[in-house]
């Protein structure tokens, strides 16, 4: 890997990993109450190594040419709820709402920066092409669906929400899922299908936000 790495130009190294970086450095910049820097790079690894069982399990569920490409989002998204169900979940630093979708959002860019490398080398003739591409599609796909689980996790851990807990693997896992559908078919409705959710996830965010806020308040008075 690190030699294929190598050989890459400055250009398309830029390309593939500075997008889902630059959308991790945002989310985390949103937080009110910065996360450790070891669970951060924790957590990112995690989501970078699941993508070798996503693998695995995407090649058994939709075999070589299938038009079966939206089952990834099962795989995949069950994947990264594992990770937040098993292992963050049960961690000190897993103290707030906002948290659910911090981490949540660390596991998806972990798991999208090692699926957007692979992509690019796939096809590395065309890798500028499709850096740029997942840059505005895939990789705020995964994004997106971390904030999602993030949300309804957070809000089932914290708030103890309904039926949060389910939702937080069903909603992202339907999203992928069609978000990947769709993209086998149409490049314009994808691009659509995207502005969406950005709007959608944007409101989930700023629900959290106002949260943060109104514990920040309440912890002040206080004091």
């Amino acid at each position: 890997m690190y030699g294929i790495v190598i050989g890459m130009s400055i250009t398309l190294i830029i390309l593939t990993f500075a997008p889902p970086l630059l959308i991790l450095g945002y989310i985390i910049r949103a937080d009110k109450f910065p996360e450790p820097i070891g669970a951060v790079i924790t957590v990112f690894c995690l989501g970078i190594g699941i993508t070798f069982f996503a693998g695995i399990l995407n090649s058994i569920v939709i075999p070589e040419g299938s038009n079966r490409a939206y089952l990834a989002g099962v795989t995949e998204e069950s994947l990264k709820y594992l990770v937040l169900l098993f292992y963050v979940r049960k961690k000190a630093y897993f103290d707030e709402a906002m948290d659910g979708i911090v981490y949540g959002v660390l596991i998806s860019l972990g798991f999208a920066t090692l699926e957007n490398y692979h992509y690019v080398i796939r096809f590395i003739e065309h890798g500028q092409e499709i850096a740029i591409l997942r840059a505005f599609s895939a990789i705020p796909l995964h994004a997106m669906c971390g904030v999602i689980m993030g949300f309804y996790f957070g809000m089932a851990n914290f708030y103890h929400v309904g039926q949060n807990y389910i939702k937080a693997l069903l909603v992202p896992m339907c999203v992928h899922a069609a978000y990947n559908f769709i993209a086998g078919y149409s490049f314009y409705l994808t691009t659509i299908f995207i502005l969406i959710l950005f709007f959608q996830v944007k409101k989930l965010h700023a629900t959290f936000i106002t949260l943060q806020q109104k514990k920040f308040i309440e912890s002040e008075t206080k004091i």
